[in-house]
């Protein structure tokens, strides 16, 4: 892996002066650190300069809507499925060549995103404070007395937001809302990222948290001894989402095929393996990057995932008013 980050760094390292004036705008809900160098990567390789918007998912789904036709963005890369499913119609169909390199579970169904790269969400806990005969069987299990101030959850984010979204989709409303009111009322620690879920519970803070796969790797991978692992609830538990990062190209995007450049880059062997080797993530093109010293692999995860098809996840201002009802936003 080594070989391949040198590569891709190397590659970026030219990117400071576009080749030439084309230029395309992302809005990106995924955080600057994860994905710069697989930006500038583009940038360096095909001369499309990237004017990044980095913002909360959520948010950027719900100034989209605002801009509507006026919005100066190109792309759209999501750090959910739900976000993207909600803002569907301002998206523009993608060549079939396109989309169709990704499996169809990841994929819009009429090709206006597809996935970028998988994660599983996952239970983050502290090995010192939680047994492993203590572990909770269900997600909804959480709203249990014995978790009570103990859960570190990080309500803004958008892959909680999806995962609330899949609740209503497989639970209804109103099982999720009373699952929301009984965490709600089991005094978690609200944080601010899933970062700040697993240095809680490194810093005694809470026991258990609600996170994606990858963060516990990185905990990991920067300290093996650090005392938190990662585990999956029963089989079909709609704890143990799998969950994607989506991309697509606005309808009133002024430089369709500069954009449409830039979702193939996102789905190239180079791309795929940076996000398995650097972000610890799941590739979405099958048999295009090498799987090692991953914690939880794909096949477990998807085992575990219960049945949710990923095109339903488009309610997201539901879910917003949701938490918003509930005071927890």
């Amino acid at each position: 892996m080594k070989i391949f980050r040198t590569s891709l760094l190397a590659l970026a390292a030219f990117a400071a002066t576009p080749l030439s004036a084309q230029q395309i705008t992302l809005y990106s809900g995924r955080g600057e650190p994860l994905v710069a160098p697989v930006i500038a990567a583009f940038t360096a390789e095909t001369g499309i300069g990237v004017n990044v918007r980095y913002g909360g998912t959520s948010e950027l789904a719900i100034l989209l809507q605002e801009e509507g036709d006026r919005s100066p963005a190109d792309v759209f890369w999501s750090q959910d499925p739900g976000a993207m499913g909600a803002i569907a119609g301002m998206m523009a169909q993608m060549p079939a060549d396109v989309t169709d390199r990704v499996p169809a579970a990841y994929r819009d169904a009429e090709g206006r995103w597809v996935a970028t790269s998988g994660r599983g969400r996952v239970m983050a806990r502290s090995t010192e404070r939680v047994a492993d005969d203590a572990l909770p069987g269900s997600m909804l299990d959480l709203t249990a007395p014995e978790w009570n101030g103990r859960i570190v959850w990080a309500p803004t984010n958008g892959s909680l937001h999806a995962h609330i979204t899949a609740m209503r989709v497989m639970l209804g409303d109103d099982a999720t809302r009373a699952w929301l009111e009984g965490i709600r009322d089991n005094n978690p620690i609200a944080v601010r990222n899933n970062t700040a879920i697993v240095q809680s519970i490194l810093d005694g803070e809470g026991d258990i948290g609600l996170t994606n796969n990858y963060y516990i790797s990185r905990a990991r991978a920067r300290a093996d001894d650090s005392p938190v692992s990662q585990e999956l609830f029963a089989a079909g538990d709609i704890g143990n989402l799998l969950l994607v990062a989506a991309v697509g190209v606005l309808e009133s995007s002024r430089h369709h095929d500069e954009a449409v450049r830039f979702v193939e880059f996102l789905l190239s062997p180079a791309a795929q393996q940076f996000f398995v080797s650097e972000t610890q993530e799941f590739e979405v093109v099958p048999g295009s990057a090498i799987q090692a010293g991953r914690m939880l692999t794909l096949e477990q995860v998807t085992e575990a995932a219960p049945e949710v098809d990923l095109n339903d996840l488009s309610d997201l201002e539901g879910t917003l008013q949701m938490l918003r009802d509930l005071e927890i936003l």
